[in-house]
């Protein structure tokens, strides 16, 4: 039995990982998939793979095209989710602040340096035609950390996945002022380097047992209820999400990464525009 060590966050969008696992089916290929949550969210998962703690990652687009930009040993091996993200905006539930328009010299609450809240915000920044170079952050490591800040005065503001958050909007954490969706497809499979050069059969297994997952994952009987059960949701919000919601299964386009490395090099986060073989595993 093959083990590997795959991470990725605590959300809905990786259902079809539990559920593949749950029936065996990386089992019946000779593969232990060793399953890790890590809440803290991209820019912790880039560095456990750069630092050799995983060898596959459910991962930000534009984490990990960053992250891979600035010497991270790692390739992209395919798309996972194929839609964009929608990024809602918080702001504590008792602040004045009721639109985007109103955060412009405000602070942003980051999970951490790289994470998909830091960089999103430089996207939202630069749609509104703030200046970017303005944007100050605190970092709060995860979402308990967001609540921490927020609702004790930090005057910030966070950006989270929209139906993650939405519970904390339902029960008055947070207020939501606006959402901003990615640009491009928002998550996909990484594998570090070392893993690829020794592993390929394998990763190839573990790529057709989810993609088998992801193509029939909505059309799986009550699969609305279970993911509302599971990440306590609300039913409305999860048929919400799923109705916008695509699982991808190709590699990741190259016109898709040059757009990333275009707009983080406008943004001054990564240093010069690199090759297309430096992200994608051929």
């Amino acid at each position: 039995m093959k083990t590997v060590k795959i991470i990725g966050v605590p959300e809905h969008f990786n259902l079809p990982w539990h559920l593949a696992m749950e029936d065996s089916a990386f089992e019946d290929r000779g593969i232990e998939l060793e399953w890790t949550d890590v809440p803290e969210g991209t820019g912790k998962m880039t560095q456990m793979l750069q630092d050799g703690e995983a060898d596959l990652g459910i991962i930000l687009t534009e984490g990990i095209i960053k992250s891979i930009s600035q010497g991270n040993p790692s390739k992209i091996v395919q798309e996972y989710v194929s839609s964009p993200l929608l990024w809602g905006i918080h702001v504590d539930a008792n602040s004045s602040r009721n639109s985007i328009l109103d955060l412009k010299n405000d602070k942003v609450a980051i999970s951490r340096l790289g994470s998909g809240s830091h960089l999103m915000a430089y996207i939202n920044a630069q749609n509104q035609g703030w200046n970017t170079e303005n944007l100050e952050f605190e970092i709060i490591n995860n979402l308990d950390g967001a609540v921490e800040s927020l609702t004790n005065g930090s005057g910030a503001y966070f950006m989270w996945e929209h139906f993650t958050t939405k519970p904390l909007v339902d029960n008055g954490t947070f207020k939501r002022v606006g959402d901003c969706p990615t640009p491009w497809p928002c998550f996909v499979i990484a594998a570090s380097e070392t893993f690829l050069k020794e592993n390929e059969g394998v990763l190839k297994h573990i790529l057709e047992v989810i993609n088998t997952y992801t193509s029939e994952f909505k059309q799986i009987p009550s699969i609305d209820r279970t993911l509302s059960n599971r990440y306590e949701q609300k039913l409305e919000d999860i048929k919400e999400w799923l109705s916008k919601t695509t699982w991808g299964q190709e590699q990741l386009s190259a016109a898709t990464v040059n757009e990333v490395q275009k707009r983080l090099h406008d943004l001054n986060l990564v240093d010069e525009i690199k090759p297309i073989e430096t992200f994608l595993w051929k």
